[in-house]
């Protein structure tokens, strides 16, 4: 039995594209840690030195954090062929659900629970992080399909 008879398996390639899967997970978690500094950083300026509501600040942290992720995701996470043209709406459509979720979460969280905002906003990331990886995986950043 050759190497083709074995990796074409349909065990081995469910084993592989999982592997690759939780890869291409491992680097999107890395691209949103730089996109997370750049959102609780200005969540956390905000809030702290200018006094800004945390749920406005958390918005805005949101926004800055999604323009440094759409660069580093298409080229690090996806590594998309699809044009600027179509996955840059396509990242906003994502983003625009997860803003919605950020400030659900957080005004749920922190007005309803009363709970403190990094708290909260640890809770809402978490959240969110699934919500966008799926959502640029399966959409934004997925390759064209041709047309027949």
């Amino acid at each position: 039995m050759g190497i083709e008879r074995v990796t074409g398996s349909p065990i081995l390639s469910r084993r592989e594209g999982l592997t690759a899967l939780g890869r291409q997970f491992v680097v999107y978690v890395a691209v949103s840690l730089v996109a997370l500094a750049v959102h609780y950083g200005l969540l956390v300026l905000l809030v702290e030195a200018l006094a800004v509501d945390p749920v406005p600040s958390a918005m805005t942290g949101y926004v800055a954090g999604g323009v440094a992720s759409y660069g580093l995701n298409r080229r690090l996470t996806y590594a998309s062929e699809r044009p600027h043209a179509e996955a840059g709406w396509r990242f906003a459509v994502v983003a625009t659900v997860g803003l919605g979720l950020t400030w659900g979460v957080m005004r749920g969280l922190t007005r309803g629970a009363g709970l403190a905002y990094l708290p909260a906003q640890l809770l809402t990331t978490g959240l969110v992080l699934f919500w966008n990886f799926a959502g640029h995986r399966l959409w934004t950043f997925a390759q064209p399909r041709p047309v027949p």
